[in-house]
């Protein structure tokens, strides 16, 4: 018997510290499946790991090889940078159509020349925010809040496969 309590108190202590463990917001940020949501300024703060960034399209700019989607302000005071690199993405379509939408950006923050951005892989890292279930807008294409047009486009955007 004498036995029996320091054993019992030495596993109350082992099953209180474990639980404490699972609460502490260290054990819910490796545990969580979702990516944190955060905006535009505070990205540098997550280089290298893996978020949703929020923002505002206030530039895209096209080049022949890459398109750059500056959200919040533009270049060169933009606080976050959306890279699309033509030939290594999924993505197609009118880039310029994103211009003045907000939209959310899922993916890992890169540190490029003391700037963060994030290098659009697929369609489904980028969602647009301020439209529900593809409403279409006079003169504007529809888009839809789960993925950007998944048909190619007629306009100056080159097609990317």
């Amino acid at each position: 018997m004498r036995m029996f309590f320091p054993i019992l108190a030495a596993l109350i202590f082992v099953i209180n510290a474990s639980a404490a463990d699972t609460n502490s917001p260290a054990a819910s940020k490796t545990e969580s499946a979702a990516p944190m949501k955060i905006g535009t300024l505070d990205a540098t703060n997550y280089y290298d790991q893996t978020m949703i960034v929020t923002g505002k399209v206030v530039q895209v700019t096209i080049r022949p090889s890459v398109t750059f989607l500056n959200l919040d302000q533009p270049f060169p005071n933009s606080p976050f940078a959306i890279v699309i690199i033509h030939g290594k993405s999924s993505y197609y379509g009118d880039a310029n159509a994103l211009k003045g939408k907000s939209i959310e950006i899922s993916g890992k923050i890169k540190n490029y020349k003391d700037k963060p951005e994030i290098v659009l892989d697929s369609t489904n890292q980028l969602t647009v925010l301020n439209f529900t279930n593809a409403i279409s807008v006079p003169d504007a294409p529809a888009i839809s809040t789960h993925a950007l047009p998944a048909a190619p486009s007629t306009n100056s955007f080159p097609e990317i496969l």
